[in-house]
């Protein structure tokens, strides 16, 4: 059946709209802020500006996922709509950059909710055999706001006001989110009736102290790398919390691969994150070494896109393995990063860089929905929520880490980029050796650790 027969068409649509929303935000904001922060005098606020919505994430992320499993996921995507676009407006409205920066923050606690809330959604309202087209979709939603998002921000920036990029988002996500409800809210379901799930959320409240405790811990990380030598205190203190309390949200045996389930969130971050930290440099790179435009950097990124979308796509159809989609994923992205650093030398046609991220994008489009998908169906009922959850701290905190490691071998390197490049090539190929562990599990589990 398809994810738009008559059935499915509203919840699909609304479903993908509210995606390209959330995305169109994240890449016209990622554009806008060097301007915003400019304006607002806030610069030194302006990494801040980023790791807030991300640290607010994580802590939504832990929440969503339990009130998922217990009211279903009609309750917590409504409830991320409304924070999301109050944190727009705050944003929009903002006098100061700490003004912005408290919205972002607001922002991110709706897109975390809304984030892990759509994963339960799709468990609950499509049937297994379909996850992956409807995955598929999600990727496919990403590429439009990744091709055009940073041009519209250029223009609105440069035409009229920034805030008109926090405002418009603001216009059209409401409507967008009451399309998802119509087709949604009678197929969705209330508690799971798994074991327990309709109950009390044991423990909840020290999880969410100890997302709390995760997600300054990134944002100290992220900041503390940006600030270089003068950083090191933050960067310090970020690692040892992180150390402390990360191990409380991911399954027991995550840091160590145990086989199965609990493999999820550290394969798909090592992976993602990769990809994430190789992007931060590689615009930098064809601009300052090859003499790129900015805008053609970013067209490099955009193919990157587009082969993600093709990459899910591909696996959407059923035509290759799990096993494939994920080792063979993750060794694209290393082969794609590869690649792109060949254009260091200026005897290497430039096009070599478009050729490598479509590989990389490609690979990261075959693995990313191949593992929420398998998290869902291991997950037993009433469990995918708090499953999703973990799955999204764990990539969240890698993809931080990923950046600032990145970021802090680069610098210290002298801004070598076969440095930076090399660090992430090394996190992809070792996603690519997990791979079989979490490919070739038991049965239905849980990511939820047993550590307190």
């Amino acid at each position: 059946m398809s994810v738009v027969s008559a059935r499915y068409r509203a919840v699909s649509v609304g479903l993908v709209a509210l995606v390209m929303l959330v995305a169109f935000e994240a890449m016209a904001v990622a554009t806008a802020m060097p301007v915003v922060a400019r304006e607002l005098g806030g610069m030194h606020l302006y990494n801040l500006a980023f790791s807030a919505t991300l640290a607010a994430s994580v802590i939504a992320t832990v929440l969503g996922g339990r009130w998922s499993d217990v009211r279903g996921p009609m309750q917590p995507i409504a409830t991320g709509v409304v924070g999301f676009v109050a944190g727009l407006l705050v944003a929009g409205f903002a006098p100061t950059m700490e003004v912005l920066v408290a919205g972002r923050f607001v922002q991110g606690l709706g897109a975390g909710l809304i984030q892990v809330a759509l994963y339960v959604l799709v468990a609950r309202v499509y049937p297994g055999e379909m996850h992956p087209k409807v995955f598929a979709l999600f990727s496919a939603a990403w590429v439009v706001p990744s091709m055009v998002g940073p041009a519209i921000a250029g223009l609105v920036v440069e035409n009229t006001d920034w805030r008109w990029i926090f405002w418009g988002v603001t216009l059209i996500v409401i409507p967008a989110a009451l399309l998802l409800w119509r087709g949604a809210g009678g197929q969705a379901g209330g508690q799971a009736g798994g074991d327990g799930a309709a109950g009390p959320a044991p423990g909840l409240g020290g999880k969410l102290v100890w997302a709390t405790v995760t997600a300054a811990a990134a944002a100290l990380i992220q900041y503390g790398s940006a600030l270089q030598l003068s950083g090191v205190p933050l960067l310090a203190a970020g690692v040892v919390l992180l150390a402390v309390a990360l191990p409380r949200l991911l399954p027991a045996g995550a840091l160590r691969a145990a086989r199965g389930l609990p493999t999820a969130p550290v394969l798909r971050g090592l992976a993602y994150g990769a990809l994430m930290a190789a992007e931060v440099l590689i615009p930098l790179m064809l601009i300052n070494e090859r003499g790129l435009t900015p805008t053609g950097a970013g067209i490099v990124l955009t193919i990157g896109a587009l082969g993600w979308s093709t990459g899910s796509w591909i696996k959407g159809r059923g035509t290759i393995s799990n096993l494939t989609a994920l080792r063979g994923g993750a060794l694209m992205v290393a082969a794609g990063i590869t690649l792109v650093s060949f254009v260091l030398v200026d005897a290497v046609p430039i096009a070599l860089a478009y050729v490598a991220m479509a590989v990389a994008g490609l690979g990261i489009g075959a693995l990313h929905p191949t593992v929420s998908v398998m998290v869902l169906e291991m997950s037993r009922t009433g469990e995918e929520g708090q499953n999703s959850a973990a799955l999204g701290v764990g990539e969240s905190v890698f993809t931080v880490v990923a950046v600032a490691v990145t970021g802090a071998l680069f610098t210290a390197a002298g801004e070598a980029y076969l440095v930076g490049l090399g660090f992430t090539v090394a996190l992809a190929l070792l996603a690519a050796i997990l791979a079989p562990r979490f490919a070739q599990p038991a049965g239905a589990g849980t990511l939820e650790g047993t550590a307190s």
